[in-house]
């Protein structure tokens, strides 16, 4: 957002210049010069990071040595991807994500691995689901960071992640969960409810309020597909929401004014840092964050099943069609060892296949378990 210039300057001589501004654009702040920009860079760290965490997750993988199928683009050597029919996002297999950290609801409650509702956030299906999580990261980050500093943009983005996995969490119990929507969700949603809490600084109020709306329903909207976790989406979004009215809160310009006065002026009456409406935004926000990630992990650490008590929720995930299904089940296979030969019948389709294999391990077995009934 560019700056625009300030109304009704009393310029002197003894005053310093303002800096050169540029005119409105839609939903820009009307004295962007009064406000302090950041140099970027913790977008670019948090993508970067994602990126090295998925290049060792290839190297973890290592497809060629552990698969006994084709390998998708093999010139790659051990950075090559699973088979299409198994992962076609181009990327490593689910127990290499499980390895890593993926978000698996039976080991964080019954394994005491918390640890996976954050390690989950920086793991990756695979090469699309990472291209378009960091183009997405750094469109929206980047310009966040210059308005309110990496601080803040990081603890938006960690807490919105979080609040994204224990949603998924609740809702997802049987197969695994890895990306960075949950957290990118949260910045969109923090620009929502920043234009909200800071409703009187802006230009054209109403046409940034609807773009930002039109662009939250799209993106749910693309969630209900199969094999996206909308929940993490949804999640990340409340939490981002929420953190807006608590970390974006600007103060307003009467009140940076007067605090501007030139030598010689006289200065104007006492105003208040923010109005009355932003400290009511502001408390309710930080109460029901509070209160929300509370319930949220005492439900989740006494393996409670929203599904249960929500019948009709689980479209908000995905919704079947005649081109495709909605098939959340567990992934289970009959497995069978005879000297060098692996026997597996994946439970849910029937299908049966041999393998020359001596002494699977288990790893082993459920990464042919999940190839087998993709």
């Amino acid at each position: 957002m560019k700056p625009s210039p300030a109304a009704n300057l009393d310029v002197r001589v003894e005053r310093p210049r303002p800096p050169p501004v540029h005119p409105h654009r839609p939903g820009s702040l009307r004295a962007r010069p009064y406000y302090r920009r950041w140099t970027p860079w913790i977008v670019a760290a948090i993508a970067l990071s994602c990126v090295v965490v998925f290049l060792v997750s290839m190297y973890v993988n290592d497809c060629p040595g552990r698969n006994s199928g084709d390998c998708a683009a093999g010139f790659l050597g051990r950075f090559a991807f699973q088979p299409l029919k198994e992962n076609p996002l181009l990327g490593p297999s689910s127990a290499t994500l499980l390895k890593m950290g993926a978000l698996d609801v039976t080991k964080v409650v019954h394994g005491h691995q918390g640890w996976r509702l954050i390690t989950c956030i920086w793991l990756h299906a695979g090469v699309v689901h990472l291209l378009i999580n960091m183009l997405c990261l750094l469109f929206i980050g980047i310009r966040l960071e210059q308005e309110f500093g990496f601080v803040r943009i990081g603890l938006v983005y960690l807490i919105s992640g979080l609040g994204g996995s224990l949603m998924s969490a609740l809702f997802i119990r049987s197969s695994i969960s890895v990306g960075a929507s949950g957290a990118l969700f949260g910045l969109i949603g923090s620009m929502l409810s920043e234009l909200i809490t800071n409703w009187s600084l802006y230009a054209n109020k109403v046409a940034a309020l609807l773009t930002l709306v039109f662009v939250i329903v799209v993106n749910l909207a693309l969630g209900i597909l199969p094999r996206v976790d909308n929940f993490a989406h949804i999640g990340g979004l409340i939490s981002g929401f929420l953190l807006g009215f608590v970390m974006f809160i600007r103060p307003q310009f009467a009140w940076i004014n007067q605090r501007r006065v030139a030598p010689g002026q006289q200065p104007a009456p006492v105003k208040r840092k923010h109005k009355t409406y932003q400290y009511i935004l502001w408390l309710a926000a930080a109460i029901m964050l509070i209160v929300g990630f509370t319930v949220a992990i005492v439900l989740l650490l006494r393996g409670y099943n929203a599904n249960d008590h929500c019948s009709w929720c689980h479209y908000l995930s995905c919704v079947p069609t005649k081109r495709w299904k909605c098939n959340s089940s567990p992934t289970y296979c009959t497995v069978m060892q005879q000297a060098n030969t692996l026997n597996l019948t994946c439970e849910g389709t029937n299908v049966h296949r041999s393998y020359l294999i001596a002494d699977a391990t288990q790893d082993k077995i459920n990464q042919l378990c999940n190839q087998l009934c993709s």
